[in-house]
């Protein structure tokens, strides 16, 4: 029993330092932390790994099988013990629960955010549905649920009126437009396509219905050459100038996924002249490089 004891003491005593440092003093850039990569889910807290980073956007791809929502890049990188719940709803929720505690100097309960220096920054929280969209969005809504509990979630109200929240749940890959546009009140938005905008379709789109909206930077601009710096020509910086308006004046972000991890001077020119335009998060896979780079 004493080394039982002994044990859990140290336990709590370096998860207490652990926590200190990674939400008490840090300042969060806008980075975006995608782990695409199927070895990237296998670590052991995937949440904690790109909070630690100071990344105030997290993602994750999401499979439904027999009720349960799984998280990994593929089929083949799902196992029983990694769930929505397990690598992220939890985790965020414990987290929140350290920010938020009960205590009798406030008169009502907090709704701060996961860093202590900037308590209002939200949580850009996608979650890429991967399985038949509307069965597997149905899921997502309902996995929510602890986190609605305790009133943590960005809402909409009558369709117009947005109140900001720890964490603010975007629906992209399969997750249906129509599941999430004409629904007055929820707590749960809609990652719009960024090069598409002016689609008829998405004609009516604003931040209330798409905070954040998202294209593959490759296949939005075309292909860059490496050697030259500035990186874009003239043409594609246009496009990009064109797109992030486009969004900005509905009150939408602009995020750019697949960008150029390779060369390490072409990554950091893109990253540079997509934080110049105005982006909203800056996708990244090397996490040590984006924190370093801030």
């Amino acid at each position: 029993m004493p080394n039982t004891i002994h044990y859990y003491f140290w336990f709590l005593v370096i998860w207490t330092l652990f926590y200190i440092q990674l939400v008490k003093y840090s300042i969060p850039p806008r980075c975006y932390d995608h782990p695409w990569r199927n070895t990237d889910y296998w670590r052991d807290e995937p949440f904690y790994t790109g909070l630690s980073h100071g990344c105030t956007s997290t993602e994750a791809d999401v499979w439904l099988f027999n009720g349960t929502l799984y998280v990994g890049h593929d089929e083949s990188a799902l196992t029983e013990s990694r769930t929505l719940e397990s690598l992220y709803i939890n985790p965020i929720l414990d987290v929140l629960k350290r920010q938020n505690p009960e205590s009798p100097f406030v008169s009502s309960p907090t709704k701060s955010g996961v860093w202590d220096t900037v308590p209002d920054q939200t949580l850009y929280f996608f979650i890429d549905v991967k399985t038949s969209g509307p069965e597997t969005f149905k899921a997502v809504i309902a996995a929510l649920e602890p986190l609605r509990e305790k009133g943590y979630l960005t809402t909409v109200k009558d369709g117009k009126d947005v109140t900001n929240g720890p964490v603010t749940v975007i629906g992209t890959g399969e997750t249906p437009f129509d599941m999430v546009a004409p629904i007055k009140d929820r707590d749960y938005f809609f990652d719009a396509p960024l090069a598409d905008l002016n689609d008829p379709k998405y004609a009516d789109v604003t931040g209330v219905i798409s905070p954040v909206a998202s294209t593959d930077f490759q296949e939005a601009v075309g292909k860059i050459t490496v050697d030259t710096d500035p990186i874009l020509s003239d043409d594609q910086l246009k496009s990009l100038r064109d797109q992030i308006a486009t969004a900005n004046y509905r009150g939408i972000g602009a995020r750019y996924w697949n960008t150029p991890y390779f060369p390490i001077r072409a990554r950091n020119l893109v990253w540079r002249t997509l934080l110049r335009e105005g982006v909203i998060l800056l996708n990244a896979d090397d996490l040590d490089a984006v924190a370093s780079y801030f």
